[in-house]
């Protein structure tokens, strides 16, 4: 081989690497920066969200970090009341829950026979799934920095009312569009369950009526 053909195909070598380094880095920009991809594996936000949508999140202005290290830094975007966000669950190794906010830094939140009420007036919640009109929960003020969620589905959800508040610094984006919605038991959809993942995966490919394709670009 000659010297002029070992020099071509170095800078061939180098260019390859170098494509492959800018595609990674574009990647590790946009996961931790700009876009994520999520699952709903419970009940709690239905009618809202269903038990198999599969979600792209923004993280746009909301949440860094740095993918795979959990290195995390807050933005300049906050929350506002009513929005369904994605935040990094109160629970040591449980993953991101997505609820509604409710409350706000130092608003006072209550709910009075099943009705929420913030800062004294009754919210209107279209969104809300109860079928119990019987709850009460006493006056809270949210703590700076803070917001109070619930899921929409008020009988099936585990949110602020038995944790308390999300700090603002765990909040890592709001839904953008439903990519995907497959029927499938919420077994398929947790975490580490990759075997019945697959599974659900294949019999929506071999049963196209497993897709809920009216869900499909739906958006928030």
């Amino acid at each position: 081989m000659s010297p002029e053909t070992k020099l071509s195909l170095r800078r061939r070598i180098v260019r390859e690497i170098v494509s492959w380094l800018w595609v990674a880095a574009a990647f590790l920009f946009i996961h931790g920066t700009l876009m994520q991809a999520r699952v709903i594996p419970s009940g709690s936000m239905e009618r809202t969200l269903l038990v198999g949508d599969h979600l792209l999140v923004s993280r746009f202005g909301y949440d860094a970090e740095v993918p795979f290290t959990g290195w995390h830094r807050r933005l300049w975007r906050e929350p506002h009341r009513q929005q369904v966000v994605v935040f990094r669950a109160p629970l040591p190794g449980a993953p991101d829950f997505i609820k509604r906010v409710i409350g706000l830094p130092g608003d006072t939140v209550e709910i009075r026979h099943g009705v929420v009420w913030v800062n004294g007036k009754a919210l209107a919640e279209p969104y809300e799934k109860t079928l119990d009109r019987l709850e009460n929960f006493r006056p809270l003020k949210v703590p700076p920095a803070s917001y109070f969620v619930l899921g929409d589905n008020r009988e099936n959800s585990y949110d602020s009312r038995y944790w308390g508040f999300v700090p603002r610094s765990a909040i890592v984006g709001t839904p953008l569009a439903i990519y995907m919605s497959i029927d499938a038991p919420e077994q398929a959809w947790q975490p580490g369950q990759i075997q019945e993942r697959l599974y659900a995966y294949l019999n929506a490919l071999l049963h196209p009526h497993l897709v809920r394709w009216s869900r499909l670009f739906v958006t928030f």
